[in-house]
């Protein structure tokens, strides 16, 4: 008597009807209905649909990037779309095997896939301008739409569909098809890896699509062959007949039986489960990029460590068993919220590798109580989609809610404390949840009554006693690590501590967060106090001094004397009729570097510094400086697109998001356009101060490439002493000329030659491991 694996009677039914033969098909359906051919099939098209869904995810944010200033948030909102359509195709995937049954449901998913051969190449057009907004995350959602939605939505239906066509087949292997989604991780991780290793190196952006679109179709035939073999398979076997795959040896292990329809408590864990690994990918993401560059190489490690989680906890044997992530998570996250509770977010490589450590065992975990967890194939659909709701959640908490919520990223501590809590408990019965509270609050109070004294101190407590003081903490936490809750609420405590009573009193006087980051000004107290400044992430972008006498004297970058105010005086720049182009407002002080009755344009993405800058009671350079000033919001590089040709004397770029990058606007399109806004002796200036990352070869190239003189100068304070001063490092072009004659004559200035490797940044093609001071 043949049975259908967790089908319903309908389903039943559906399924004894096959599709036809196609007759000169039939030997090939046939041999691919054996067992020795069914199962690659099934791989090679999850594994291609894994591949080309994570490959044209940085692929089509790589697209989007430049129309919104480079801002690490076009990323975490492309995960969100990602995430999103994931969820619509595990929901797709389960709702119709439902309501269709199989072979209905095959005959849709045809219909769908041949749907999507119409919308190829995948991409979007030049009429897509983003708006002058806060949030453009609705129009980023709408875009992607257009631009990928329809492949993708088939390509994230392809996991559950598939897992589902085979757990109904009569192949020894369907009656725990869960090992496919080691395949289809393994597609997804290759994909992640392969774009910046292979594509964005050897392939152009045209280049990549059509790849793409080709591989595409390739994997669209697999469906086709899958789709029939589904069809023409036996059904002979049953669930109910199968013992499931044994569970692994933890407390809250499931007996090896035939496990029962999951109630609201496992769904909710589920859930849980899947949304705190998503949440913390994006926050670390976001992390690291901030201070880095918004590039797709940064974008894929962490989500490729995120999939390899996927891999190894889903594995028939996991190279990492569960046990063993469990035991290691206490002493990986115990540093980090030590950090955090200290207050420390600089990105050095040692704190980015242990933030990735840390993510990578938490995810491990996560991921591995899903797998101990996982329902009888049955209700294979079901899970997926719990997942991948989880999924949605964390994109949408961290991309949408969190920045409304919260001042500071506070979100990404908030849910490593979560993660802890979801750590399966050694002993059940033991976790009373009165007591959890009770040790929570002990605790909060001691950590309160610690950092009190310390704040009473005349002075920084020094590292000897933050070092005794981090090993309390650890010790106390560490304690009751087989707690869950208890550990949870204790490191919550702790991380409470930190951030509301920090150890030096010094708060910001404004504070803003949206889609493009984090904006803060700082304005110092005491006798002592000097100057008022502003941060961008974690760096400084300008500043201004307190006495009234001196506040419209430049300071920090802009200091009489550097760089920026020797260009700003050539004889052929400084001139009241000779207008000045600025990408990047910062806290205005360009302005007091121009000539009287001079006219400087500001482009500005990022409404919240328009709104800083012209705050009279923070910054007042905009208000009083004698130059005329207009700001124009917007992508820099798209709003100066539409000034008058041959107009500007100078073009500043000092565009930089805390210290990440803004690689559309140093690119060879990018030169080029500025060159047509510029009279013929006018010149571009960039500013590249980085603490991580050496930009002068970049330029170099670009200058030689276009055939201009380029000039370098490193600008150091001579007074040590002087945290008014700031160093710094500019680069110049001009065409050769007047314009460069005169920059010449300045000794501090070194041309700039481009050395014999590296090729030319482009809108399709740059390299950013290149730049980085290792």
């Amino acid at each position: 008597m043949a049975h259908d694996r967790g089908l319903d009677a309908p389903a039943v039914q559906a399924s004894a009807t096959a599709l036809p033969r196609v007759g000169f098909l039939d030997p090939l359906l046939d041999a691919l209905t054996r067992p020795g051919f069914l199962l690659p099939l099934y791989m090679a098209a999850l594994f291609l649909s894994a591949f080309l869904m994570f490959w044209v995810q940085p692929l089509i944010a790589k697209m989007v990037l430049p129309l919104l200033g480079g801002t690490p948030m076009v990323w975490t909102t492309c995960m969100v779309f990602f995430q999103a359509l994931l969820l619509a195709g595990y929901g797709y995937a389960h709702f119709t095997f439902q309501k269709l049954g199989p072979r209905r449901q095959a005959l849709l998913h045809l219909v769908f896939v041949a749907g999507s051969l119409l919308l190829l190449p995948v991409g979007f057009g030049a009429e897509w301008v983003p708006p002058a907004s806060t949030y453009p995350v609705g129009w980023i959602l709408l875009l992607l739409l257009v631009a990928v939605g329809g492949p993708f939505f088939v390509l994230s239906a392809t996991a559950p569909t598939l897992q589902a066509w085979f757990a109904r087949s009569d192949h020894p292997a369907g009656t725990d098809p869960y090992f496919l989604y080691v395949t289809s991780n393994l597609g997804s991780f290759i994909g992640l890896i392969a774009f910046p290793l292979f594509a964005e190196f050897f392939l152009t952006v045209p280049q990549q699509t059509t790849v793409w679109s080709s591989i595409y179709a390739v994997f669209a035939l697999l469906i086709v062959l899958a789709a029939l073999s589904a069809q023409r398979a036996r059904q002979t076997a049953s669930v109910a007949d199968v013992e499931p795959a044994p569970t692994m040896p933890l407390a809250e292990s499931v007996p090896v039986a035939r496990r029962a329809a999951p109630d609201m408590k496992t769904l909710g864990r589920w859930l849980l489960l899947a949304f705190a690994p998503s949440s913390l990918l994006l926050g670390l993401t976001n992390f690291v990029t901030t201070d880095l560059a918004a590039v797709p190489m940064l974008w894929v490690i962490p989500l490729a460590a995120y999939l390899a989680t996927f891999m190894i906890a889903f594995a028939t044997k996991p190279p990492i068993p569960h046990w063993l992530a469990v035991l290691t998570q206490p002493f990986v996250v115990l540093p980090v919220m030590i950090l955090f509770f200290w207050g420390y977010t600089d990105a050095d490589w040692w704190i980015i590798a242990l933030h990735f450590v840390a993510f990578f065992v938490t995810a491990l975990v996560c991921h591995g109580e899903l797998a101990r967890t996982r329902p009888d194939p049955q209700h294979l659909t079901a899970f997926y989609l719990i997942m991948s709701a989880g999924g949605v959640m964390g994109g949408i908490f961290n991309a949408i809610v969190a920045p409304h919520l919260f001042t500071l990223p506070l979100e990404y501590p908030m849910v490593m404390v979560l993660a802890l809590l979801l750590r399966p408990p050694a002993d059940p019965d033991a976790n009373k949840a009165r007591l959890d509270l009770y040790i929570g609050a002990g605790v909060l109070a001691a950590t309160v009554v610690g950092m009190l004294i310390l704040r009473g101190m005349k002075t920084d407590p020094g590292e000897e006693l933050r070092n005794i003081v981090s090993v309390a903490i650890a010790l106390t936490i560490f304690a009751v690590h087989n707690r869950p809750v208890r550990l949870g609420l204790a490191a919550a405590a702790i991380l409470g501590a930190g951030w509301f009573l920090p150890i030096k009193e010094e708060k910001p006087v404004y504070a803003g967060r949206n889609f493009f980051g984090l904006i803060r000004v700082w304005k110092e107290t005491g006798p002592e106090a000097k100057m008022i400044t502003l941060t961008h992430g974690t760096t400084t972008h300008g500043g201004q001094l307190l006495d009234p006498k001196r506040r419209l004297e430049p300071i920090l970058y802009y200091v009489l004397g550097s760089p920026l105010t020797q260009l700003l005086g050539l004889p052929t720049v400084a001139q009241a009729d000779r207008p000045i182009a600025v990408v990047g407002l910062g806290t205005g002080t360009v302005a007091c570097l121009g000539r009287p009755g001079q006219r400087l344009t500001f482009y500005e993405i990022d409404p919240e510094i328009e709104k800083v800058a012209r705050d009279k009671s923070l910054f007042t350079f905009l208000a009083e400086c004698p130059t005329k000033t207009d700001i124009v919001l917007g992508d820099g590089r798209l709003t100066i697109a539409k000034a008058p040709a041959n107009g500007y004397a100078a073009i500043v770029l000092d565009a930089f998001t805390s210290d990440a990058v803004p690689i559309h606007l140093m690119t060879r399109e990018a030169l080029q356009l500025y060159l047509t806004k510029l009279r013929e002796d006018g010149i571009v200036v960039f500013h590249i101060s980085n603490r991580y990352l050496d930009l002068a070869p970049v330029l170099a190239r670009l200058a030689a490439d276009q055939k201009l003189d380029a000039y370098i100068q490193e600008f150091n304070s001579p007074d040590p002493n002087d945290d008014t001063i700031a160093e710094t490092t500019w680069v110049v072009m001009a065409r050769p000329g007047p314009g460069s004659a005169q920059i010449a004559e300045y000794k501090h200035w070194k041309r700039l030659e481009p050395g014999k490797k590296g090729r030319v940044w482009t809108d399709a093609y740059s390299n950013i491991l290149s730049t980085m001071k290792w």
